[in-house]
């Protein structure tokens, strides 16, 4: 069995990592110290625990991968959490977005639609250390309308639309923060829930993820 351990080394690799991200413009003092807390190398095979701390994406199977740095603090920065906040995220993965959510007090349900992602998670020795964090395997375009409303709703994935069915189970006043297509690239967008029902947009920046799909995978 794999022995995790944060040692003084991996926590210098973090604190540069961090020091990084701050210098490309992210300003949330909560969302990078909760980065901080968090071992991104724990999320990694134990191969790439010399390059874990480096800004990059890496795969971590079924055509997924665990996001860049960078873009898991944006998207968590742009969401604005407050402890206590129940956000649904779509797309587990390596559930280390979800852990960062949980960081910062949120209370957070993680849809994964890749049965083997999701079943090889449970068994994951970082999960019982936040149990604030809830996991379902399903189709996230159909969200989970059972523990809705939502304050916040997090797609890790690129979205093709936004989704109705997920904008329905966001509470008046709540963000869903999403990587919408736009041709060759995704444009990072911000909904906000009006008070009519309406809904209001942000454009942000430019990112590359990869395809949110419809189903489940068995």
């Amino acid at each position: 069995m794999r022995k995790y351990e944060d040692t003084y080394r991996h926590k210098g690799m973090r604190k540069k990592l961090i020091d990084s991200i701050r210098d490309k413009g992210i300003t949330s003092e909560e969302v990078l110290e909760a980065m901080n807390r968090l071992p991104r190398h724990f999320f990694l095979d134990k191969a790439l625990e010399e390059i874990a701390y480096q800004d990059r994406a890496f795969p971590i199977g079924e055509g997924q991968t665990i996001s860049q740095p960078y873009t898991v603090a944006y998207q968590t920065q742009l969401l604005e959490v407050k402890p206590f906040d129940k956000v649904l995220e779509i797309g587990t993965g390596s559930g280390y977005q979800a852990m960062v959510l949980a960081e910062i007090g949120a209370q957070v349900f993680t849809i994964e639609r890749q049965k083997k992602l999701f079943d090889q998670h449970k068994n994951f020795f970082l999960r019982s250390a936040y149990p604030s964090v809830k996991y379902f395997y399903g189709d996230g375009f159909e969200g989970l309308p059972t523990y809705a409303p939502f304050d916040r709703i997090l797609i890790t994935a690129a979205a093709p639309f936004i989704p109705p069915k997920l904008t329905a189970q966001l509470k008046t006043g709540g963000m869903m923060v999403l990587p919408l297509n736009e041709d060759d690239y995704q444009r990072m967008t911000r909904i906000t829930k009006m008070e009519d029902g309406s809904l209001k947009e942000e454009k942000f920046d430019n990112f590359s993820f990869v395809p949110m799909l419809k189903g489940k995978e068995y």
